[in-house]
């Protein structure tokens, strides 16, 4: 099948999927270097009647979608239509959707279904605070990223609060996770999807979903018979999860939970009594907090000589001012730490996140590595120039005492000294330039915060280089000055290969394991940084290093927010730094294989692909090819 070489501004690359409502193409959007996903539907290929149905229905995702920016909902960038065709264009998700994964068999251990229908919850809680209803939550619409995280797709027949669109009677959604009110075409609202949710629990847990038979069939049980308790069909489950998917279940939307946070947590309960139950390690139950010691804690970074809180207590609570606020401590959220010279910026942010986060907030430096040495952070964003301590001292200060928070540069400056000493020594996970957009800022926030609370209770022991490695250093420079330098240094311990193209660059990356690329920049300048992006899209675990002359601080924040390199070094080369910047690297590559959990911090989340477009798809291929995959 033939398809169209652009649709509006994008250029197609190819064909993702087809469905119903038409095809989704994989695109490029030129303006931004962002390859996106474009669902379209031909004109053509539609009656008049049923082309204005099709526009309706694209326009109301767009809007409904457009509003929601969070980690596990596919983000919505643009709608737009010409002569030909009707189209949104999407996130780009590299996986596969639930039921892929489904229909090739994948069974699922318990705490993985814990994790999908948490996030999924948590995804949806959302969606549902800002006013928008699914009503068709099925697996086809559930993606899993390659790295096992969730995104919900296929808002086409959500209901927003202030939309007309749809009525009561109409009868949307897929007849196996439709609720009751769904076939009697009875006014829908949230609850609709928290039962959908249950039928994917209750199948993902068991193998089978509640109801089954021919349409007839489901209808008749969905409206008056109750399902099989659940540990009938899986011995290991305990009969809390029997209740809590029989409320999740229920006829009377009365009886069933009323939101997806109260859902989630008696999701989690019955799964820890069943994981008890069956022998195997429940995650650690919440600690019980006290209100004023939190408060008090909090005013450590406002007022000198204030008391810490008791040691190991997670701080779950929202700065507002000296305000006295009520704790919703049922609920993990994440905890961001903001250090700004200037109150109107933590302010500004304070107001921007507190809905979502518990937001702690300080002009002082050593205040804030004093609070951190007391409370977990998951997410910290500093500024770069401050009088009391700048920011690359504060970064590296923090990485040392709070090594599984994500940290964050954000300031108006783009000194390079100072941006190479926080990627060097304070390993942010994004730059941000001052003044920010807040849709963008809230997305990266939401991605360092997703990423931080599922890392924070990983545990790592220190790995020491061994002997010998199997994982060699692959060198990319023309003149092999750092091959040579890098081999006399480490070719002791893992073999060092050098490539002065990028052709023997992919070579080698086939043929041996690598743990460390150390690239020249200046040699090849924009292909080099293009294959840098996609080794680290697809290969996160392979650590960078980048050796330049370049004074191009936008060159380096690009490596930074779409390649996370691991380390920088200016030419002339250091080789003190060199060694040190490579063992670094090295030891982090074998933390990766004892813990792979933790490759998700090097995994870019925006701009997948970037640089795309400059290389073709056999170097692409190289990439995926790479040894050991």
């Amino acid at each position: 099948m033939t398809h169209p070489v652009k649709i509006g501004k994008y250029e197609i690359q190819g064909v993702l999927g087809k469905g119903g409502m038409g095809v989704v193409y994989k695109g490029w959007d030129p303006a931004i270097s962002r390859s996106v996903a474009i669902k379209a539907i031909a004109k053509a290929s539609l009656d008049p009647g049923e082309l204005k149905q099709v526009r309706n229905r694209f326009q109301h995702e767009a809007q409904a979608v457009g509003r929601l920016v969070h980690p596990r909902i596919v983000q919505i960038y643009d709608y737009g239509e010409d002569e030909e065709t009707e189209y949104i264009v999407m996130e780009l998700v590299n996986g596969k959707t639930l039921a892929r994964h489904l229909a090739q068999e994948t069974v699922y251990e318990m705490h993985e279904v814990g994790e999908i229908i948490r996030q999924l919850l948590d995804g949806i809680g959302y969606a549902h605070g800002e006013g928008v209803i699914h009503r068709d939550i099925k697996p086809s619409n559930i993606m899993i990223n390659n790295d096992g995280r969730i995104k919900i797709s296929d808002f086409g027949i959500a209901h927003i609060e202030s939309s007309d669109l749809t009525q009561s009677g109409d009868v949307f959604g897929t007849l196996h996770y439709m609720a009751p009110e769904q076939f009697l075409g009875a006014d829908v609202n949230e609850l609709a999807d928290l039962y959908a949710i249950g039928v994917i629990a209750y199948e993902l847990l068991t193998g089978s979903k509640p109801f089954y038979g021919t349409a007839a069939t489901i209808m008749q049980q969905v409206l008056n018979e109750t399902p099989a308790n659940p540990s009938l069909l899986n011995p290991k489950l305990s009969p809390l999860m029997d209740r809590v998917l029989q409320q999740a279940l229920a006829k009377n939307r009365r009886d069933r939970f009323q939101s997806a946070r109260e859902f989630s947590e008696a999701f989690r309960e019955a799964l820890g009594a069943s994981l008890n139950s069956s022998g195997a390690a429940a995650g650690p139950a919440a600690a019980a907090l006290d209100s004023k010691a939190l408060l008090n804690a909090a005013k450590l970074l406002n007022t000198a000589g204030a008391k810490p809180v008791a040691e190991n207590v997670d701080i779950l609570l929202e700065m507002a001012g000296e305000s006295a606020i009520s704790l919703d401590t049922g609920v993990k959220r994440a905890c961001l730490l903001v250090i700004d010279d200037e109150e109107r910026i933590l302010t500004a942010l304070k107001s921007l996140f507190r809905t979502r986060y518990h937001v702690f907030a300080t002009t002082d430096g050593n205040k804030a590595l004093d609070f951190l040495g007391k409370h977990q952070m998951h997410v910290i964003v500093s500024d770069q120039r401050m009088p009391v301590m700048q920011g690359v001292e504060l970064l590296r200060r923090s990485r040392e005492i709070s090594p599984r928070s994500v940290r964050i540069l954000l300031t108006g400056y783009s000194d390079l000294a100072a941006i190479v000493g926080s990627i060097n020594d304070g390993e942010v996970y994004r730059f941000i330039s001052k003044p920010w957009d807040n849709s963008e800022l809230q997305r990266i926030i939401a991605e360092a915060a997703t990423i931080a609370l599922e890392l924070a209770d990983t545990k790592t022991e220190p790995v020491a280089l061994p002997k010998k490695m199997d994982a060699g250093i692959l060198v990319i420079d023309k003149d092999e000055e750092i091959f040579r330098v890098t081999r006399e240094l480490i070719g002791g311990l893992c073999q060092v290969i050098h490539a002065a193209n990028l052709e023997s660059a992919f070579a080698a990356l086939r043929s041996q394991e690598i743990a460390v690329v150390i690239a020249d920049i200046d040699s090849g300048h924009e292909q080099l940084t293009a294959m840098l992006k996609l080794l680290k899209q697809e290969h996160p675990q392979i650590l960078s290093v980048v050796v330049t002359t370049a004074s191009d601080s936008e060159l380096v924040i690009e490596l930074i927010n779409q390649a996370q390199i691991f380390r920088f070094l200016n030419k002339p080369v250091n080789v003190r730094l060199l060694k040190s910047h490579v063992h670094a690297a090295l030891q982090r590559y074998l933390t990766y294989r004892q813990t792979p959990k933790l490759v998700a911090e090097r995994r870019p989340q925006l701009g997948q692909e970037e640089g795309a477009s400059s290389l073709d798809s056999g170097i692409l291929d190289s990439i995926k090819s790479q040894h050991g995959r």
